[in-house]
């Protein structure tokens, strides 16, 4: 999916590998407080902003915290949909 890794979570996507990046759906609702931490950037797969997505880059993965605090984003989000 998006041409990388894709992680499941009741049949709603959480998160993604691109490249060395993370893609992480935070939602609508959560995207612009998203983009305005530190290497995250809009996701723009198709040419276009996918609101509700960020691409977070390797440098902002470095540290373990900064890596579980995107995961619990993707994984809460993921969570709040309805299965599939």
């Amino acid at each position: 999916m998006f041409g990388g890794l894709a992680f499941m979570v009741c049949g709603n996507m959480a998160l993604g590998v691109i490249g060395d990046g993370l893609m992480v759906r935070v939602g609508k609702e959560d995207w612009v407080d998203a983009l305005v931490r530190p290497h995250a950037r809009e996701m723009d797969f198709t040419g276009r902003s996918m609101r509700g997505m960020v691409v977070v880059d390797s440098e902002g993965l470095e540290a373990s915290s900064d890596l579980d605090a995107w995961i619990d984003s993707g994984l809460s989000y993921a969570r709040s949909l309805p299965e599939k």
